[in-house]
C-alpha cells in the first residue's frame, strides 16, 4: 500500500488552511469612546489591507503618517479630539497606536484634532448620511517625537 505520498501533502494543505482561518479572525477590535464605535489598526500590510477594505462602511477613516518617515515607522501614539465644527462641543476622544482610526460619527461637521509627539494637527471632517468620509495627517519627518516622549525611569533596589 502505498498511501504515504498522499498524506504529507493533504496533511499540510490541513494546516495551512487552519494557520489562514485562525488569522483571519484576529481582526482589530472594535472600540467605544464616549458611545462612538471605533477601530485602530493598520501596522502590518494584511491589518492595513483590511482596514483599507472595512473603512468604506465605517463613516469616518483617519489616516495617519509620518512624512518622508523610515521604512515600518508609523505613529505610534496619536492622541484624537473630535469636535463639532460649529459648537466646539467635544464629541470623543481616543488614543490609537496604529495608523488607521476607523470610527461611527453622526452626520455632521467636524474638526478633528491629531497629537503625536507634543505636535498637533486640524483637519475638518464632514460626514454624510451613508457615506463614508475620511482625513489624512501627515506629520512632518524632522520632529524628535521620541524627546517629546513621556521620561521612562526604572528603579533598582540593591541589598535587602
Amino acid at each position: 500500500m502505498k498511501q504515504g505520498w498522499l498524506g504529507w501533502p493533504m496533511a499540510a494543505l490541513a494546516c495551512w488552511g487552519v494557520w489562514t482561518s485562525a488569522q483571519a479572525l484576529t481582526n482589530p477590535p472594535i472600540r467605544i469612546a464616549q458611545g462612538i464605535e471605533y477601530m485602530c489598526g493598520g501596522k502590518s500590510s494584511a491589518e492595513a489591507e483590511f482596514m483599507r477594505t472595512v473603512s468604506p462602511r465605517w463613516a469616518a477613516t483617519l489616516e495617519f503618517s509620518i512624512n518622508r518617515g523610515r521604512p515600518g515607522e508609523i505613529p505610534d501614539d496619536v492622541k484624537v479630539v473630535v469636535r463639532e465644527r460649529y459648537s466646539g462641543r467635544q464629541v470623543m476622544h481616543a488614543a490609537t497606536g496604529a495608523p488607521f482610526m476607523l470610527a461611527r460619527l453622526d452626520p455632521g461637521a467636524y474638526e478633528i484634532e491629531a497629537t503625536l509627539g507634543g505636535l498637533t494637527l486640524q483637519q475638518p471632517l464632514t460626514v454624510f448620511n451613508g457615506m463614508a468620509s475620511r482625513a489624512v495627517f501627515v506629520w512632518p519627518s524632522n520632529v524628535d517625537f521620541a524627546a517629546s516622549a513621556p521620561v521612562q525611569s526604572a528603579a533598582a533596589r540593591i541589598g535587602n
